[in-house]
């Protein structure tokens, strides 16, 4: 049987399981998916040598710090610098580890039905593994990007939320929201961003799909921003990660 699975830490909230043993049912494909809580990343080696393993998705917090067990990434990943999907490929010289990005791929898919001509500028809440791939996607489509975090550092471009005025926001009209604050249990968090300056110009998009309307939704939806969860982009990921397995 081949197997699939998830690599991470905690895994409580994991998505994929559910979704692709359902799939696999429906599909009569004789395969299981598991998920694999790794406290450490080193632990990772010994699953990469399973020649019964086909594929991996990877999650919070190791998707940058599983890029050099892999032999090579894919031009995507290796340009955002961080990989949600593995490849397994039986090489004449052995088994190689193929690394993916498929985050920017579901993203991208999923916020471009919602994008208009005056959204040119986006604000990008976080800067883990995840903020790489809306960075990358949303530049490719021609926005220019700005990242916010709890300190600023204008080496690497990065500003703080306290940063945030009202002049900026006029001009920066998507914020997409990469950090886990408002991720159930903890629902009652959510970016420190100034609310008071959203109009119905503004265009929020959380990765968070759980719950469907985050707090930082809410506020936004409060002010007339137009508001999207992460849940298509989720669906859209682990469809593009079965592609790039079975591709």
């Amino acid at each position: 049987m081949d197997k699939y699975g998830l690599v991470g830490y905690p895994l409580s909230h994991s998505f994929s399981k559910g979704y692709f043993s359902e799939k696999f049912a429906k599909m009569k494909i004789d395969a299981a998916y598991n998920n694999y809580e790794l406290p450490e990343i080193e632990d990772v080696s010994k699953l990469l040598s399973d020649p019964e393993i086909k594929g991996l998705n990877v999650t919070i917090p190791y998707k940058e710090t599983i890029i050099p067990f892999l032999e090579s990434l894919d031009d995507a990943a290796k340009n955002i610098g961080a990989v949600n999907v593995i490849r397994m490929e039986d090489t004449p010289q052995g088994r190689k580890c193929v690394g993916y990005n498929s985050d920017v791929i579901g993203f991208m898919e999923s916020i471009r039905p919602h994008l208009k001509s005056h959204h040119t500028h986006a604000l990008i809440l976080g800067t883990g593994g995840a903020s790489k791939a809306v960075e990358f996607g949303l530049k490719k489509e021609g926005l220019k990007t700005l990242l916010v975090s709890r300190k600023s550092d204008a080496d690497q471009g990065i500003i703080s939320y306290e940063q945030l005025t009202s002049a900026l926001l006029k001009t920066y009209t998507v914020m997409v929201n990469t950090t886990p604050l408002g991720m159930y249990p903890k629902t009652e968090n959510a970016p420190a961003i100034p609310y008071e300056f959203l109009t119905d110009r503004h265009l929020l998009y959380d990765l968070i799909y759980n719950p469907a309307e985050t707090l930082f939704m809410k506020k936004g939806k409060d002010r007339g921003a137009v508001v999207v969860n992460g849940l298509e982009m989720l669906y859209l990921q682990a469809e593009a990660a079965w592609q790039i397995w079975n591709k």
